[in-house]
């Protein structure tokens, strides 16, 4: 008798064919552990970090002791660098578990152009955000607070409003203070235009004299900064937070709209 060829039948659905390789699960970093977690917050101040099971919708982001720019600063001043910020918000804008951002200022200002850098990223990200400056935000920090969509100030927090300085060789010579005065006007047009309070204004408190013991500015307590129309308004965390969560939601509403 002549064998035949009888073709194997599958009667179980799920069974895979003898030949096919099972589908392979893309792989999972593992959960961030205990001293990770700590080592994030103490690096970079994150609320949400990745591979956490629970992650918070809001990111926190600090803005503390001296912005540090192109100079490392001695090993004993605080300081927030500005590279450790930038991957962050780009990071940020690229996540879509994070629905809005709380930048935490209390900082005496740092690097110019670093702290502009900060200020110009975080008035482009592409999500809600509130800023909350506690303690102070003093000189570079201004534009930082003012860049987000709303801004709060504690009671007794300050804001310093003073000159472009520069440490090291300063040449004598006319364009030196062309420089210094460029240098000025980017910093006030900034602030013009994220804040409400006028050009002529701010430069009138900037170059003020008789505020500031042996200087040239003038100094903004809590409400003050509120009524010079630099701060939107006078609260603490949970006035920040309820506004973020309204801005979120808001957000999500025209999100919905949008898709109708």
């Amino acid at each position: 008798m002549k064998e035949q060829n009888i073709p194997h039948v599958f009667l179980n659905k799920s069974e895979n064919p003898p030949s096919a390789v099972p589908p392979s699960t893309p792989p999972q970093s593992p959960p961030l552990n205990e001293a990770d977690v700590t080592n994030n917050i103490k690096e970079f101040g994150q609320l949400s970090t990745p591979g956490k099971d629970v992650q918070s919708c809001i990111h926190c982001l600090t803005i503390i002791g001296q912005v540090e720019g192109h100079m490392s600063l001695p090993p004993q001043n605080k300081t927030t660098k500005y590279e450790h910020l930038i991957p962050q918000i780009v990071g940020i804008c690229e996540d879509p578990k994070i629905k809005g951002v709380l930048i935490i200022l209390n900082t005496v200002g740092g690097d110019v152009e670093a702290g502009l850098a900060l200020a110009e990223l975080i008035a482009s990200i592409n999500k809600p955000t509130v800023s909350l400056v506690l303690g102070g935000a003093h000189s570079i920090g201004i534009p930082i607070s003012v860049s987000s969509d709303y801004s709060f100030i504690t009671q007794t927090a300050s804001m310093t409003i003073h000159p472009v300085r520069m440490n090291g060789t300063v040449i004598g010579v006319s364009q030196a203070f062309e420089f210094f005065d460029q240098m000025q006007e980017r910093i006030i047009e900034f602030v013009e235009s994220h804040s409400k309070i006028s050009s002529d204004r701010f430069r009138e408190l900037m170059l003020a004299t008789g505020k500031l013991a042996m200087d040239v500015g003038t100094v903004l307590v809590g409400q003050q900064a509120v009524e010079e129309k630099i701060i939107d308004e006078v609260g603490g965390l949970k006035a920040a937070m309820d506004k973020l969560h309204e801005l979120i939601g808001n957000d999500e509403q025209k999100e919905v709209g949008n898709q109708i």
